[in-house]
């Protein structure tokens, strides 16, 4: 039976890490938890399960997640965040083509809890991602905080049945909180690639973003909740650009 190394990052998930490690009992062979130097009690939740424990400083998603593949023993790696978790269908699925894993690649459907609530559409759902898979054919991309598991041409994946949930805001404020955090990472990177981003460029995409996901992709399905996360999104979107133009700014200056 070919053996799975299950991989997590994390940083002060005290909250949900557990949900996380008790749903891999029995799917993975080993668990790697790389940890960003928690100050809460997520180690000493983890080391209540067997796992290898390993404290790195946070050096971006795409990084982190590289790195964490690099401690896996086995080939076949699951990759998870601290704050999601195997549906008891999705554990059923992976059970099922564990004995025969024949494609390069498996497709998760992500089901997300927003403020306590599972969202039904918006860009929440449905939300599809690449966790398990044969890690040498492969490489966590992407511009932080958007990293992604990108197969190598001509690799092959298959959709599994089942969901794995996700608790990725806890309250309006932990989703504010977030998004300037992320807005910053992003538009960081957007200044490393060399991106410009004008006086509209920012009001566009707020605009935009708000109405993609509210109307476009049915986030009003979800009542307050979805017009609440939409504007947020939207929010964040308008501080992303508005934060590269002001470093397209300081540039100039110097």
């Amino acid at each position: 039976m070919p053996k799975i190394s299950a991989v997590i990052i994390s940083y002060n998930e005290e909250s949900y890490i557990e949900k996380c490690l008790g749903s891999l009992n029995g799917i993975a062979d080993e668990i790697v938890i790389i940890d960003s130097y928690s100050t809460d009690s997520t180690e000493l939740i983890c080391k209540k399960y067997n796992v290898r424990f390993i404290s790195h400083e946070f050096e971006g998603y795409t990084e982190q997640k590289n790195f964490a593949l690099s401690m896996a023993t086995h080939k076949y790696v699951l990759s998870l965040d601290a704050d999601e978790a195997l549906s008891d269908e999705l554990r059923k699925s992976i059970l099922e083509i564990k004995d025969d894993l024949r494609y390069d690649g498996y497709i998760f459907n992500r089901r997300n809890n927003y403020c306590g609530r599972w969202m039904k559409r918006s860009c929440l759902s449905p939300d599809r991602h690449l966790r398990l898979f044969d890690s040498s054919k492969g490489k966590w991309m992407g511009p932080n905080p958007h990293d992604s598991f990108q197969l190598i041409s001509g690799a092959k994946s298959l959709k599994l049945k089942g969901d794995m949930n996700h608790w990725n805001y806890s309250s309006y404020e932990d989703h504010m909180d977030k998004m300037n955090r992320f807005s910053t990472i992003s538009a960081k990177e957007y200044f490393k690639e060399g991106r410009k981003a004008g006086p509209c460029k920012a009001l566009f995409h707020m605009m935009w973003r708000f109405i993609r996901s509210f109307i476009v992709e049915a986030g009003f399905l979800n009542g307050y909740d979805g017009f609440t996360y939409s504007s947020i999104t939207a929010w964040s979107a308008f501080l992303k650009y508005s934060k590269l133009r002001k470093l397209n700014s300081i540039e100039k200056k110097y």
